[in-house]
């Protein structure tokens, strides 16, 4: 392939309804790239992540310069590559593999496009006492980008209670500055909570229904949630019904595909414009 032509792909569980394909390719087009974006959806292809070495090893094949991944894949990729970036490293997952001279480098996006759409649509709440439900792939970057931006009390929720006390462990060692814990009751951690993540796959299109029950969220509560396809999930309607400040999981998904296509391609995309035709395919 040329320099302007580039084959991405998206790797994941129900992914038929993601808006990344589209996004890509719309800037790439605004840009003057030849670029193509597709969907490997494993549920349509009756596979699980044990297929991943395969599937990377066709994309090798088939020229691919790239590839998204999403759940149930995030952490699970991560023996099959190469190389990682120190974010990717540090969080023990990846959600963006860069194919480039016969090495997969895998990268991680979601932190960063987590912080990037908080900070635009949730700029002055307070960081003080944080409740997370979900530890997985999505559930360290999300906590990682809630450290970063100051968290100072983040407790952490999982259906996997071993997976949250290892992350916990491992942020608490890398923010000795914050008090990070896992577990305990839910209810009363977030009665004493500024704010509610939500990193979970509960709310989206196949996973229908809340991950919590509706009566303990509360007024004093903001809520963000990474789910964006419905963009307006369970949580987010239940949460504003409560009067709470939202924010939905459209920012993050754009904000890390802006990351993402700058690794594949080594062009700036304008994140403004990205935003915008995201807007544009949710009112479609």
């Amino acid at each position: 392939m040329s320099t302007s032509s580039f084959l991405i792909g998206l790797i994941g569980a129900g992914i038929g309804g993601s808006l990344s394909p589209a996004m890509h390719e719309e800037e790439g087009r605004q840009l003057g790239l030849n670029y193509v974006y597709r969907r490997i959806d494993l549920d349509v292809l009756k596979l699980d992540a044990s297929a991943l070495p395969e599937l990377l090893a066709s994309a090798e094949r088939l020229g691919y310069n790239g590839l998204n991944v999403t759940f149930p894949c995030k952490q699970a990729i991560i023996p099959l590559l190469h190389e990682l970036s120190d974010d990717a490293r540090a969080l023990g997952a990846v959600n963006t593999v860069l194919l480039k001279d016969g090495k997969r480098i895998g990268h991680n996006t979601d932190w960063s496009g987590f912080a990037r759409a908080f900070r635009r649509g949730l700029p002055d709440v307070s960081l003080e006492r944080v409740v997370q439900l979900g530890a997985g792939g999505a559930g360290a970057a999300v906590a990682h980008a809630a450290l970063m931006m100051g968290a100072r009390t983040l407790t952490l929720f999982d259906v996997d209670k071993e997976r949250a006390s290892a992350l916990a462990a491992d942020l608490q060692a890398r923010f000795p500055q914050a008090t990070v814990t896992a577990g305990g009751v839910l209810g009363d951690a977030l009665a004493q909570a500024n704010g509610l993540i939500h990193a979970t796959p509960t709310g989206m299109a196949k996973l229908p229904g809340l991950p919590l029950p509706a009566h303990l969220l509360h007024s004093g509560l903001w809520v963000t949630d990474i789910v964006y396809f419905p963009i307006r999930t369970a949580l987010i309607e239940a949460a504003e019904a409560a009067g709470c400040r939202t924010l939905s999981g459209g920012g993050m998904a754009v904000y890390q595909a802006v990351d993402a296509f700058g690794l594949f391609t080594g062009r700036e995309p304008d994140a403004e414009r990205m935003y915008r035709h995201f807007q544009s395919l949710l009112n479609r």
